[in-house]
């Protein structure tokens, strides 16, 4: 292995407790980020266009019972908050990748200490350790 291949390693910090990173299981978190981008991505779109279809809808028809409308604009509401939260993954996603290529991924943003690669394994947009995390949903 060559030593440009072990430092690129060694930038992405461990627990106290694990092993490094070997290449494979980086080159693995990548590749899931990649997916979750691309992932997200389409259901954004596929999300926008529920909902623009669902706009549409809701402007046709003067006069249509107010049940109808009710349901439309519960529709609506679910459409919005699932193009929300595709958006949020999505930029999670975007953000972890950046981490990942600027040597700054697996440090938690909030104390700075290892976030765990166990925990990057599970959940690769993981910007915080387990205890900053925590903390922050106590709030």
């Amino acid at each position: 292995m060559a030593k440009s291949d072990a430092s690129k390693r060694e930038k992405f910090p461990v627990a106290a407790d694990e092993d490094p990173w070997t290449d494979d299981e980086l080159a693995e978190v990548r590749e899931e980020l990649e997916s979750d981008v691309a992932r997200m991505q389409r259901a954004i779109d596929t999300a926008e266009q529920g909902l623009e279809r669902l706009f549409d809808d809701g402007t046709e028809g003067a006069g249509r019972d107010p049940a109808d409308m009710g349901s439309t604009n519960f529709e609506r509401d679910q459409e919005m908050s699932l193009v929300a939260n595709a958006r949020d993954m999505f930029e999670q996603a975007q953000l972890a990748l950046r981490r990942f290529d600027s040597g700054d991924y697996g440090y938690c943003e909030s104390c700075g200490e290892p976030i765990g690669k166990d925990r990057l394994q599970v959940f690769p947009r993981a910007t915080m350790c387990l205890a900053c995390k925590q903390r922050e949903e106590r709030r």
